[in-house]
């Protein structure tokens, strides 16, 4: 919800509670102002030396409004005037009702009072009678001194006007008029400091849509031009922050690049040592095993610093992808001829197929081969003795098709989704013996999903696993 919104919907609530609390109020003070005053009416006229027994002479005519005398010798006896004032002059003039001590009225055709206002007078000397603040007439039952007789209780009726007797508020609405003016003058008054606040949002969002270069800035001296140099502050120290955070990076990376190179370079050599050792050992079983074995291990070694070293670029917040055409036909020959020795030391025979013409992709060339080579290396890291595995490259119509199966012992099929998780090792059969660094098969998922590639993996009917990577080829 917009601020000014918000401000104009909390100053409705607040306000319409607010005006109908003081008119409730105003009606209640009247209706009480009134109801007293007319109180006071009744006991006095009723105090009046030979008022009783007028009343209870002719309790059908006693307390009627009479007419005005229109001359001196007018017959019509004017009452006197009561001490007490009426309600006011725009409010009806009052008029009393003759009721017995049981409350039946001594009038033919008056209102029948409530038996809870007897009870009521019970405790006092007058009570309100069906009291109602939204409307104007007024009516008290007074009990008089004594408790017998048609005139025991004397039910006395007015009204009251907005303004007058009792009122504090003033008989108009104009009173409303301050009020709506405090709460326009609230609105119009926010209304600049949401600008100001819409324009630093603004700023912000452009600051942050170019890096932080820009600070955001919103000229002024008030708080929302504080709130913009504590964000132009805060931008400044997350630059500075971040670009600590890339130099880091950028170092780290380049020392497991560095590293890496160092490492596989001997390594290399190692495994060739131990290639020509196992090829002058085929007649000596007990020293060829454990020559095999450390091929094995060199490999295995191999796999995971390379492994390493494209975690460190791929475990970034946004990976810097070094894109240009790629020819799969020559990543696949790479891949196969990389691994062809360790396919041999394992027993498992490794084949390829690729498409007479060059398949190229759009991809950085690193990552592409490195997923490649995961893929293909754990297909015969996981396959049997005399196993097979086949790299085959397919051109298809929306792009390529590349496809690594082998016959080894498959993968469980509720396990199947898991394989790109990071860490996760598969069964036993699958595994290396019981360990395994888990990061070849998170690292070909992650590349594919960078590349906008997709990636699969099913059970083959015939045994065996079968990886699938396919995408768009370069226009």
């Amino acid at each position: 919800m917009r601020l000014l919104v918000r401000v104009a919907v909390v100053t409705a609530a607040v306000a319409a509670p607010m005006v109908l609390g003081l008119v409730a109020l105003d009606a209640l003070s009247r209706h009480r102002a009134a109801e007293v005053a007319l109180a006071g009416i009744a006991t006095d006229r009723m105090a009046r030396p030979g008022a009783r027994a007028r009343c209870e002479a002719d309790p059908e005519a006693w307390g009627a409004e009479v007419p005005r005398p229109t001359g001196p010798r007018a017959s019509v006896e004017r009452p006197p005037e009561p001490r007490t004032p009426p309600p006011g002059p725009r409010g009806a003039p009052p008029r009393f009702t003759p009721y017995t001590a049981a409350l039946a009225p001594s009038r033919r055709g008056a209102t029948n009072i409530a038996k809870l206002v007897q009870d009521d007078l019970r405790n006092a000397q007058w009570t309100p009678v069906d009291r109602d603040l939204l409307d104007a007439e007024v009516r008290v039952a007074v009990r008089m001194p004594w408790a017998e007789g048609p005139c025991a209780v004397i039910l006395v009726e007015g009204s009251t006007t907005p303004g007058f007797l009792g009122a504090f508020l003033p008989a108009s609405e104009v009173w409303l008029a301050p009020l709506v003016a405090v709460l326009l003058t609230v609105l119009i008054a926010l209304v600049p400091v949401v600008r100001r606040l819409e324009r630093l949002i603004a700023a912000v969002e452009a600051s942050a849509a170019g890096g932080f270069v820009a600070p955001p800035e919103v000229a002024g001296h008030d708080e929302v031009a504080a709130l913009s140099r504590a964000f132009t502050a805060a931008s400044a120290e997350v630059g500075r922050q971040l670009a600590a955070r890339d130099d880091r990076e950028r170092a780290l990376r380049e020392f497991l690049s560095n590293t890496t190179h160092d490492v596989m370079l001997p390594l290399t050599v190692l495994m060739q040592h131990l290639a020509v050792a196992r090829a002058g050992l085929e007649d000596d079983a007990p020293l060829r095993a454990p020559v095999v074995g450390a091929i094995d291990e060199a490999h295995y070694i191999a796999a995971l610093i390379q492994n390493l070293s494209a975690v460190a670029r791929l475990d970034v917040v946004e990976p810097r992808l070094e894109l240009g055409p790629v020819d799969l036909n020559a990543v696949v020959d790479r891949v196969v001829a990389r691994h062809r020795a360790m396919a041999v030391e394992r027993g498992v025979e490794l084949v390829s197929g690729v498409p007479e013409a060059p398949v190229l992709v759009d991809a950085d060339l690193t990552f592409i081969e490195q997923a490649v080579s995961n893929v293909v290396y754990n297909a015969i890291h996981y396959n049997r003795v005399d196993g097979h595995v086949a790299v085959v490259l397919d051109r298809t119509s929306p792009g390529f098709l590349l496809r690594v199966l082998d016959d080894g012992p498959g993968i469980p099929g509720a396990e199947l989704h898991r394989l790109v998780e990071r860490g996760f090792r598969g069964n036993a059969a699958r595994g290396r013996g019981t360990s395994g660094h888990g990061l070849g098969l998170h690292i070909t998922h992650t590349v594919a999903k960078l590349h906008g590639f997709g990636l699969e993996f099913e059970n083959r009917p015939e045994g065996g696993l079968q990886v699938s990577l396919h995408g768009p080829a370069a226009v």
